[in-house]
């Protein structure tokens, strides 16, 4: 029998196979699989065309809007589940890493973590309910074409939901049970369980979304003219995957960051205060560096979304919901602004920081700039008289600024300011030993200044100069720029900091004012997930089902900018009071009443 550490190595290895199969299934084995499953497989169900909707084909909710009821429940439970989807995933690793390092608090650390899920789990499970009752209700003829079309898979996911009901509720329940010695392994192999049951959830879930966006698997009538693999592997549907698997992680540390915040701003001693701080450092780190990636995730799936649909892709980019982008802009500049100014007020714990707050200031000023460039739009909403004046609908100055070359140059520049910003926290509390330090430090500036020269003459040349196919292609080289910035700087760390000398950090020694930016970033980032949620779906148009099934309800059109803003604004606010009823109850179970006294 293999010991109990090697076989959590190898479920672990198990899962990452898993993962990668389902998440990048163009693959050529994953295809030819998938082929042959197509030729031998029969059809889920009868080659019938999806029903046209009448009036009789909806109800209403009274007064209220059948749309708009829908819209804040699905929000809200798309919210929680995030959430807990993603808590499991870095629970995991950090309970690994106090296993690896032998350090208790990554353990209770860990331990904390799920402890504030729970809540969210309950609550994630009370608004899946509502909103399955509400769509079956008040939309039962698609949901039957859609019942049809997706046959039993419906029943896997409630399976795999129970599932992963039990698999968490021992994970959480036996953590003392299972936290020292061998033990310790069969736990996190139950995590790593949980995190694979979990993350085959949200790809299920996702081939629903996406088969509403870009149907497969059934010809143009809506009939199934293939199996199951074929209706699930739409076009869309790997990369809204990787999208959502990246941007619940980063939710999820903004999440728990915020209730470290919380916790550190009610501490009443040092140990509770420095405690929390690591924590939000902690999960700072989490939500920063899924972050990071996130756009290009993001590039992927509207490259893909043009290519299934040039005119959905301009509905997104250049129609009625262009201007929420600019919106996206203004909320990705605060996550990126909050972060940068946490970690910045973060190094005066550090003794060494001294070293690097020099850069600071040039950090800040790229941030702004590129923040003013990205917000800047194209086309501007003016008047007869204003065009007139201004001699069109183009500021001829800052005009140039709103086209998508100049706005991969500043989201480039800002995410590798913010990797600066981050490495030199990292290296704040470190004294280097080894002898090519020096030309470690000028390959990394070497580095940094080939890939900021290159992503702006990319930008500059090939964006104003050429032609539409070499504006994409460079905005790819530009991507490529700054991911080798980012693997390349942490590469040369980690061979130029092994063994180097730790300086004196004393944690609690943060701001308040650098705390208060962990609340800004959940603000900011349950926003911009109602906000893409809301272009993702609207993209469809008046189609339940694009191309395939027509809406044909009184709500069949695309809201004005003001009425979703509201709507966002709602389930945003609704989320935010949920998180801190969370955070109360997670609260409750350190709280201890006085024993009364006695009376004589």
């Amino acid at each position: 029998m293999l010991h109990p550490k090697y076989t959590s190595i190898q479920l672990i290895l198990l899962l990452v196979v898993f993962l990668i199969c389902s998440g990048y299934s163009e693959l050529t084995l994953a295809e030819e699989t998938v082929q042959a499953v197509s030729h031998s497989a029969q059809p889920v169900t009868e080659a019938k065309p999806a029903p046209v909707l009448g009036p009789a084909d909806y109800r209403q909710m009274g007064s209220v809007s059948s749309r708009s009821f829908v819209w804040v429940i699905a929000q809200l439970h798309l919210f929680l589940a995030a959430f807990v989807l993603a808590v499991p995933l870095f629970v995991t690793v950090i309970e690994w890493l106090g296993v690896k390092t032998g350090d208790q608090r990554y353990d209770d650390m860990a331990h904390e973590f799920m402890k504030v899920s729970m809540t969210a789990y309950s609550l994630t499970a009370l608004f899946g309910g509502t909103l399955a009752l509400a769509l079956f209700l008040l939309y039962p003829t698609f949901m039957g074409y859609m019942m049809e079309v997706f046959g039993n898979q419906v029943m896997v996911y409630a399976l795999l939901f129970f599932l992963e009901s039990g698999i968490l509720y021992i994970y959480y329940y036996s953590w003392n049970a299972l936290r020292y010695g061998n033990k310790k392994y069969l736990h996190l192999s139950l995590g790593v369980l949980l995190n694979g049951v979990g993350t085959t959830l949200l790809f299920v879930a996702n081939a629903w979304a996406t088969f509403m966006m870009a149907p497969s698997g059934v010809d143009d009538s809506g009939a199934v003219t293939g199996n199951i693999w074929e209706i699930m592997r739409g076009p869309l549907w790997n990369p809204v995957n990787l999208h959502r698997f990246i941007a619940n992680i980063a939710f999820g540390g903004a999440i728990v960051g915020a209730y470290a915040g919380y916790k550190l701003l009610s501490a009443k001693t040092m140990a509770q205060r420095a405690h929390y701080d690591w924590m939000g450092y902690t999960s700072n780190f989490i939500a920063v560096l899924a972050f990071l990636p996130l756009p290009f995730a993001g590039y992927w799936l509207m490259a893909e979304i043009y290519a299934y649909s040039q005119q959905m892709g301009i509905t997104a980019m250049g129609g009625i919901l262009a201007w929420l982008f600019i919106v996206q802009a203004v909320l990705i500049g605060t996550i990126l602004l909050a972060a940068n100014y946490y970690l910045w007020n973060g190094m005066s714990r550090c003794e060494g920081s001294k070293r690097y707050t020099w850069l600071i200031k040039y950090i800040a000023i790229t941030l702004i700039v590129s923040f003013l460039i990205w917000v800047t739009p194209h086309t501007l909403i003016l008047s007869a008289k204003e065009i007139a004046a201004l001699g069109g609908s183009h500021h001829p100055v800052l005009g140039p600024f709103g086209i998508m070359p100049a706005k991969n140059i500043a989201v480039n520049l800002m995410l590798i300011g913010t990797f600066l910003s981050f490495q030199l926290y990292r290296r704040a509390d470190k004294e280097v030993t080894v002898l090519w330090a020096g030309f470690g430090n000028a390959l990394m500036a070497a580095i940094y200044i080939v890939a900021i020269a290159n992503v702006i003459f990319l930008g500059v040349y090939y964006g104003y100069f050429t032609n539409t196919v070499y504006k994409v292609g460079s905005s790819v080289a530009q991507v490529v720029s700054t991911l080798i910035v980012i693997i390349a700087g942490v590469t040369i760390d980690t061979f130029m900091f092994k063994g180097a000398k730790s300086l004196p950090t004393t944690w609690g020694r943060i701001s308040n004012r650098g705390v208060y930016a962990l609340f800004a970033l959940p603000i900011a980032f349950t926003w911009l997930m109602a906000l893409m949620g809301y272009v993702r779906s609207s993209v469809r148009t008046h189609w339940h089902i694009y191309t395939v099934m027509k809406d044909n309800s009184v709500d069949n059109f695309i809201p004005s900018i003001g009425y979703a803003g509201n709507m966002m604004t709602i389930a945003t606010i609704s989320f935010l009071l949920l998180v801190l009823f969370i955070f109360w109850v997670a609260s409750l179970s350190e709280t201890r009443q006085e024993e009364p006294e006695q009376m004589v």
